[in-house]
């Protein structure tokens, strides 16, 4: 018996953002879809507009699997994260015992094909820095929501996660900002 999907199940009761009021809570199972189709966006615009060669399915699948070490460890905001590097290190080392708890849940037969989702794997890390670019960019697509919302605790937020998508400098993180992000500041009527 296999305790691995049980275990991801629960994806859905870890809330993110818990140190800041949100007009609209989110959990990471949420998250996490939000992620996969956004990098596999970004891997198509890769691919068609800026000359990539990148998988986008496997893309949107590591997307789908990189935050369940949380199941284990919970959302630590990223303020705390990323305090001071012994505290991301630590942080860092703890997600992996997690990876690694879970990856002993799936049974034999199917280990080698999830070791690949959760042990980030990946040769050129091509694929991993798509799937963080997307994260980053919904972080900030969440912030943007949450100020058209009225929730002026955003404002900050949405600038200092603005200036990290523009750190990541990235051609298909830009193009997705200029054709799906504005977007993101109208009401549903307005996308009518």
């Amino acid at each position: 018996m296999s305790h691995f999907f049980a275990y991801l199940s629960k994806m859905k009761f870890i809330q993110r953002w818990g140190l800041t009021y949100t007009t609209h809570s989110e959990n990471i199972q949420e998250h996490s879809f939000q992620v996969a189709i956004v990098a596999h966006n970004l891997a198509l615009i890769r691919n068609r507009l800026f000359e990539g060669n990148v998988n986008p399915e496997r893309v949107a699948i590591l997307a789908l699997y990189h935050d369940v070490s949380e199941v284990i460890t919970g959302d630590m905001p990223a303020p705390i994260k990323y305090f001071n590097p012994e505290i991301k290190t630590a942080y860092k080392a703890i997600e992996a015992v997690a990876s690694l708890k879970l990856l002993n849940m799936v049974p034999t037969e199917f280990k080698d094909d999830y070791q690949a989702l959760l042990l980030e794997a990946d040769a050129d890390h091509t694929h991993h820095r798509l799937v963080k670019a997307a994260d980053t960019l919904c972080a900030y697509l969440k912030s943007v929501e949450e100020i058209r919302s009225g929730n002026q605790e955003y404002v900050t937020i949405e600038k200092q996660l603005k200036a990290k998508v523009n750190e990541l400098n990235l051609p298909e993180v830009q193009h997705f900002l200029e054709v799906f992000a504005p977007s993101f500041n109208l009401i549903l009527d307005d996308l009518n």
